[in-house]
């Protein structure tokens, strides 16, 4: 190509953004293709908006001097709407889905969805669009997380793993199902059970947590880097995704990269991602758009089927991440949608 690719990082409390940046400027900068943050710059061919920006006059003005738009999307903000939330952070997210919602509406020439759920849900809330759209999952760099490495599950206990960067609010619900189906899974299986959560959690929330259960071994590892990630999910025998409706969580692609199974509930895109036998995906049994309590059971009887038959998950998993989250192929997809 001819110029260089302008990115728009994405808006404060839309997270999930910063790890893509990254990986797409380093995949462009293998193919020496030249990156630039500003949108005035005279050498941008196009511009890709991760998420949203506030900068909407620059960004008009740069679709006036006909350079293409290009937005990438994941879900909304929701949790908002049906959960007590201070007044501030409730109109953030209001604005911060405005924002998304004008530049989809009026500004893009092109919309990259995270996933099929994400398209879905911006045409059932804001209606379709004509713009020219496609759907690119998230990528992963597979020699980097790999199946291949010194760690291996314990063989004396089943490792569970929650990974989330924040557990905190409506996330907190999630460890509580972790605790609780960890707990189920102990009984149903008569084997010792540790959950491994990664994670920033208070210590309120851990007290909170392991009154749940209080006989369960729960290992907390915290803050972790992002390089410690692949040793982490080397060494546990499933990871259960506690996030709902997200469009398309990295924990989960990281997992199947490096063979590690994915149990979930049936919300967001977890259905879509974790196919082909890579792990279970269980219906939520109650409402979850109002973030009812879920039917663990079910749930724990599918962790359950991974442990026992966790040799042939994890090869599925890890062909499922070959097949689908290739970081190679998801910077191929957006340059197609950047140049074409």
């Amino acid at each position: 190509m001819k110029g260089q690719i302008c990115l728009v990082p994405e808006l404060k409390g839309l997270g999930g953004m910063v790890s893509f940046q990254a990986k797409f400027i380093n995949g462009l900068t293998t193919l020496n293709i030249p990156t630039s943050f500003d949108m005035t710059h005279p050498d941008n061919q196009t511009i890709l908006v991760i998420g949203g920006t506030r900068k909407l006059w620059p960004l008009w003005r740069a679709k006036k001097r006909g350079i293409k738009i290009v937005q990438r999307l994941n879900g909304m903000n929701w949790l908002h709407k049906v959960e007590k939330t201070p007044l501030r952070s409730v109109l953030r997210a209001e604005v911060n889905n405005f924002i998304l919602a004008f530049i989809r509406r009026f500004l893009a020439d092109h919309i990259v969805y995270q996933s099929h759920f994400s398209r879905d849900w911006w045409n059932r809330v804001y209606g379709a669009q004509s713009t020219s759209t496609q759907v690119t999952y998230n990528g992963v760099d597979l020699q980097a997380y790999s199946p291949q490495g010194p760690e291996t599950p314990p063989t004396d206990h089943y490792r569970i793993l929650l990974v989330e960067g924040h557990l905190s609010g409506a996330y907190a619900r999630g460890l509580e199902t972790a605790v609780q189906m960890a707990h189920t899974v102990g009984i149903e299986s008569n084997r010792k059970i540790e959950l491994m959560v990664v994670g920033d959690v208070s210590e309120d929330l851990k007290t909170r947590a392991q009154s749940i259960a209080p006989d369960l071994w729960i290992s907390w590892r915290g803050i972790v880097s992002r390089d410690a990630i692949p040793a982490i999910d080397r060494s546990a025998h499933v990871l259960f995704s506690a996030d709902l409706n997200a469009a398309c969580p990295n924990s989960v692609i990281e997992a199947l990269a490096c063979g590690l199974p994915v149990v979930a509930f049936d919300t967001g895109a977890l259905r879509e991602l974790v196919r082909d036998g890579a792990g279970e995906v269980i219906s939520y049994g109650t409402d979850y758009w109002k973030l009812e309590a879920p039917k663990i059971q079910p749930l724990a009887v599918a962790c359950t089927k991974i442990l026992h038959e966790n040799s042939i998950y994890r090869n599925r998993a890890r062909s499922r991440a070959k097949a689908a989250f290739d970081l190679g192929h998801m910077v191929k997809a957006y340059l197609e949608a950047l140049v074409s």
